[in-house]
């Protein structure tokens, strides 16, 4: 798939290399870290256990097994957080290139103490590298979908872009994999090899992203150096002459002159139905059940009266279906459709989840229908990955860009812990109808990206800021010019329906 689009593209070799060893120490990361903690949770219990009883001498309790546990596993949202919060200033010392080359570190630092904590005997290794992973997805999700964004061309920028939501698949599927019980996922002496594996894709990444350039745009419009950009360019696109790009970005810059704060970009109205765009979107993607379904699959699948032996290889194809179908649709579909169409898929994805499993508790049902609805969910679950990303670095120019993803990361993060906080509650007190409440999630964000988002596909970002406002302007309360007013109040008045006064 992907050298059928390098041939018709024309994507060089400096791009692909960016996009795929970019996206391997980043997004791949991401979603390996997802998924890797399901398969070795009884071993780091029994681990927890053992370490707590050489140490105070007596059994932990079953409150603060669950609570270590709870956090171990949900401190990753906590150091995304972080890192949401200094990606801007990160991608505006050290620039695109050189902020994903530096969190690469903060990998190798968090794979050190997860492969390294069983040996210390110190659960709080588990912990502190868990929450130094999150800093480095926190960071890697908002700094690599703008580098991405920023060195493709517009009739490549939806393929590049697209490789950010298919490693993220590829980690989830990477960490299902290597936690089956034929490989390290029932041997407990195994176990920190799977966190240990980390440190792979990051070593990857360092020694390839170095020796390519920085983001052309980045170089041009902050840093001011024309020459390096022109070269950068050079490089990225595999010609000498880039006058006509170069000439885009320039244009571009005379009315970016300073990067803006994030206080300044929500107050300002220009680009409010941009931020609110993303606001939704994020919120909506991470609302709406696709974690929950990641941190809980197991879970949800014994509850269907899954046999426990089946359980691992079901996850398993869920995975591959998730690369297969976020990697063919993306860049033929474009934007819009394909957040309108995985959003709305997944509302009705979840009434048939929440239908099944009724079925089974009042009339038999066979367990294939379980498993279609899973698998057909999960494929429509992984569209609006390869659309929600690459919306940020679409919708804003070079100025607003850095607070933009700073917005984005947080209300993502800040979503995702929500997501695994809240769950386990409503799955207790809503039973079978839980997913209702992700179905009405759904279907809001489809109604909303119906009614308010433009198609980015193949544009500048100066038609896409275009685009956006003329489509806004219909929907909201703009004021109406003099000769309109006018033209308004001849109108009534030949109905009769205004007096003379006005």
């Amino acid at each position: 798939m992907f050298f059928f689009f390098f041939k018709q593209k024309h994507v060089t070799v400096c791009l692909m290399s960016a996009a795929i060893f970019g996206a391997l120490g980043s997004s791949f990361l991401y979603g390996y870290n997802l998924s890797v903690v399901n398969a070795p949770a009884e071993f780091i219990a029994n681990f927890t256990n053992k370490t707590w009883l050489e140490r105070y001498g007596m059994p932990i309790g079953d409150e603060t097994a669950d609570l270590l546990w709870s956090v171990t596993v949900s401190i990753l949202a906590i150091g995304g957080l972080l890192g949401a919060v200094v990606v801007k200033f990160l991608v505006q010392i050290l620039g695109r290139r050189g902020s994903l080359v530096v969190n690469s570190s903060f990998a190798l630092m968090a794979a050190l103490l997860l492969a390294l904590g069983e040996r210390a005997r110190s659960f709080e290794m588990l912990i502190i590298g868990r929450l130094i992973m999150g800093v480095h997805s926190g960071i890697a999700l908002s700094a690599l979908p703008m580098y991405l964004g920023e060195i493709s061309p517009k009739s490549s920028r939806g393929f590049i872009g697209q490789f950010h939501g298919i490693m993220i698949n590829v980690g989830v599927f990477t960490g299902q994999v290597l936690g089956l019980p034929d490989l390290l996922g029932q041997v407990s002496s195994r176990w920190n090899f799977l966190f240990a594996f980390i440190a792979l894709p990051a070593l990857l990444q360092l020694s390839v992203l170095p020796f390519l350039p920085e983001s052309p745009r980045y170089l041009l419009m902050e840093r001011r150096d024309e020459a390096a950009a022109e070269k950068a360019l050079r490089r990225f696109l595999g010609r000498e002459d880039v006058s006509r790009e170069l000439e885009e970005v320039r244009a571009e810059s005379q009315n970016n002159l300073q990067v803006v704060s994030v206080l300044e970009l929500l107050r300002s109205p220009a680009v409010r139905w941009q931020v609110t765009t993303v606001i939704v979107t994020m919120t909506c993607y991470q609302l709406c059940g696709l974690n929950a379904l990641f941190f809980y699959t197991n879970e949800i699948l014994f509850d269907a009266g899954i046999e426990a032996s089946v359980v691992p290889y079901i996850a398993l194809c869920t995975g591959g279906i998730e690369i297969i179908s976020s990697g063919l649709l993306i860049e033929r579909v474009g934007r819009r459709p394909l957040l309108i169409l995985g959003f709305s898929g997944m509302a009705v994805g979840f009434s048939a989840l929440t239908a099944f499993l009724n079925l089974q508790l009042s009339v038999w049902a066979p367990m294939q229908v379980f498993q279609h609805c899973v698998f057909t969910h999960v494929m429509l679950s992984s569209l609006p990955a390869g659309g929600v990303f690459i919306l940020t670095s679409e919708l804003f120019d070079q100025s607003y860009r850095p607070a933009a993803f700073m917005i984005g990361g947080t209300v993502l993060w800040l979503s995702n812990f929500t997501v695994g906080l809240v769950f386990p509650f409503l799955q207790e007190a809503l039973s079978t109808y839980v997913f209702l409440v992700f179905a009405a999630v759904c279907t809001l964000a489809a109604v909303y990206l119906c009614l308010f988002l433009p198609e980015t596909k193949n544009k500048t970002f100066a038609d896409i800021s275009q685009s956006f406002a003329k489509k806004k302007i219909p929907l909201t309360t703009a004021r109406l010019d003099g000769q309109s007013l006018r033209r308004l109040k001849k109108k009534i008045r030949s109905y009769g329906c205004l007096s003379h006064g006005v």
